[in-house]
C-alpha cells in the first residue's frame, strides 16, 4: 500500500494526532488517530477497520484512509487487531470492541464527539465493522455504550457459510455456532443504517454477497444505501478513498453523504468536495497503478464460492 501513503498522494489539511496509542497490552493493540488541522467544535468520529483476510494488515498501510476522512471533517481512528493464527473468531472482533472502549473514554481529548460515532471497514474489516454493530455482545463485554449511527462497509463478506476456503476456514472453522458468525443471520429492526459498496467484478467477495445482505436489511426495515461500482474489483473501492485514486469512483463522497444523512454534521457539512483530476504520472520506481491493484487483488483467496 506504500504508493497510496506517499505524502503527495494523501490529503493535506490533516494531522495525525495520535500515533501508536495502546488501547490494551500487546503489540497488536495500538491505534492511530487522524483529524482535520483546523478543528473548532467537536467532530464526528469514524472508526475504520482495515481488511486482509483476517490474517494480515497494518494500520500504517491505511494512513491514506485516515487522512481522507479527516480531510472531510471526521476524527478517524484506525486500530490494529490480532490476526490468524494468533487468534481466530471471535478474537479479532473482541480486539476491535476493546479499541472502541478506548474511543469512548478518550476521543473527546482528540476533538471527537463520541455521540456521533460511525463505523467503516473494507473486506474483512467491513465484516468486523458490521458485526460490531449487529452483535451487541461484543460491545457489552467491553462496556461500550456509544450509539453507532451508521456503518459504511466496502467489499465486505456478510453471507459466506459454509466455510470453503483456507483463509475463512482458519478464521472461522472452529466457531461453535458458525451460522451465528454470519451478518445476514443477525439482522434485526435495531440494526443501524448501512452503506454497502462493492465493485461489480470483485473476484474475492462477489457483489451478490452485498446484494443478498442488502435485501435482508430492506426486508427487516433497516435503512441501506447500496453502491455498485461498475467494472471494479476488490481493492479498488478502498484505494479510491485516497487522494491518488479518488478520481476513479466517488466512494468517499458517497460515504460522507451517507454519514451526513444520519447526523454527522448537524449544522451542515463543513468541507466542500472538490472533483479530483487524474494524478500526475507516478515516479518510474513505482509500478503502474493498474499493476499495483492487480498484485494486491492477487494476494487474496476467494471468501465465498
Amino acid at each position: 500500500m506504500d504508493p497510496f501513503n506517499l505524502p503527495a498522494a494523501m490529503d493535506g489539511g490533516t494531522v495525525k494526532v495520535g500515533d501508536g496509542i495502546a488501547y490494551a497490552d500487546g503489540p497488536r493493540h495500538k491505534l492511530d488517530v487522524y483529524a482535520p488541522e483546523a478543528r473548532g467544535t467537536s467532530a464526528p468520529v469514524v472508526f475504520f477497520v482495515y481488511g486482509g483476510g483476517w490474517n494480515r494488515g497494518e494500520r500504517s498501510d491505511y494512513q491514506f484512509v485516515g487522512r481522507a476522512l479527516a480531510s472531510r471533517g471526521f476524527v478517524t481512528v484506525i486500530a490494529d487487531y490480532r490476526l490468524v493464527p494468533e487468534v481466530a473468531y471471535p478474537g479479532f472482533l473482541e480486539d476491535s470492541a476493546n479499541a472502541l472502549r478506548w474511543v469512548q473514554d478518550n476521543i473527546a481529548s482528540y476533538g471527537g464527539d463520541p455521540t456521533r460515532l460511525f463505523l467503516a471497514g473494507h473486506s474483512a474489516g467491513a465484516y468486523n465493522a458490521v458485526m460490531l454493530a449487529m452483535d451487541p455482545s461484543f460491545l457489552r463485554e467491553y462496556g461500550v455504550t456509544m450509539p453507532i449511527l451508521g456503518v459504511a462497509a466496502l467489499s465486505g463478506p456478510y453471507d459466506f457459510y459454509p466455510f470453503e476456503y483456507g483463509e475463512v476456514q482458519n478464521a472461522f472453522g472452529a466457531a461453535p455456532n458458525p451460522q451465528g458468525t454470519q451478518p445476514i443471520n443477525l439482522v434485526t429492526p435495531e440494526t443501524p443504517p448501512m452503506y454497502l459498496a462493492t465493485g461489480t467484478t470483485d473476484p474475492i467477495v462477489r457483489m451478490q454477497n452485498t446484494e443478498r445482505f442488502a435485501q435482508k436489511l430492506k426486508d427487516s426495515g433497516v435503512w441501506v444505501t447500496t453502491r455498485y461500482y461498475e467494472g471494479f474489483g476488490h481493492m479498488e473501492p478502498v484505494i479510491a478513498m485516497g487522494a491518488m485514486w479518488r478520481w476513479r469512483m466517488p466512494v468517499l463522497d458517497d460515504m460522507v453523504a451517507f454519514f451526513q444523512m444520519f447526523g454527522a454534521f448537524p449544522s451542515g457539512v463543513p468541507y466542500v468536495a472538490v472533483a479530483p483530476n487524474p494524478p500526475e504520472q507516478l515516479p518510474e520506481a513505482i509500478a503502474p497503478m493498474e499493476q499495483i491493484v492487480d498484485e494486491l487483488n492477487a494476494m487474496f483467496q476467494p471468501i465465498e464460492n
